[in-house]
């Protein structure tokens, strides 16, 4: 596992009215901090990357359908420098995804319906100086192929 980020499996509650499920609590070893809560999505076969932050923790659950959410350590004086590592998170498999900072991330909708991601980062996102930095989802510069694989 890449240094710093930790999956977290999450509690979901059933009942015969429908289904509770909690994504993040401060009590958490991995809480840091709270800054926002937002939800982007993603069509079948769309895939939403590659970015990082220098300050910003991201906690990511995906809500409905299915993501393959990918992570490439480029931090330099990381211990797990160049690792990737693929989760596969949403409705079959309820998870939390923690990333800390320099962590680059993507994710590809792997579900026949539309994914829901809820992230808490750590930071408000500042419209006017944004602490997030974009790589071309299918740049050489990560040594990621984001086709399908077919095992």
């Amino acid at each position: 596992m890449i240094d710093g980020v930790t999956i977290a499996k999450l509690k979901v509650i059933p009942d015969e009215r429908g289904r509770l499920m909690e994504m993040m609590r401060s009590d958490e070893s991995d809480f840091q901090k709270f800054g926002q809560v937002y939800m982007t999505t993603a069509y079948p076969g769309a895939v939403k990357g590659w970015h990082y932050h220098k300050k910003q923790h991201d906690n990511m659950v995906v809500v409905s359908g299915m993501m393959k959410i990918v992570l490439y350590d480029m931090r330099a004086e990381s211990p797990t420098r160049g690792e990737l590592v693929e989760i596969f998170a949403g409705v079959h498999n309820p998870v939390r995804v923690h990333i800390p900072p320099g962590v680059c991330h993507g994710f590809k909708c792997v579900s026949i319906e539309e994914a829901v991601v809820v992230n808490t980062p750590t930071e408000l996102y500042r419209y006017d100086d944004p602490d997030e930095f974009r790589i071309e989802a299918h740049s050489k510069e990560i040594p990621y192929d984001w086709n399908r694989k077919d095992r």
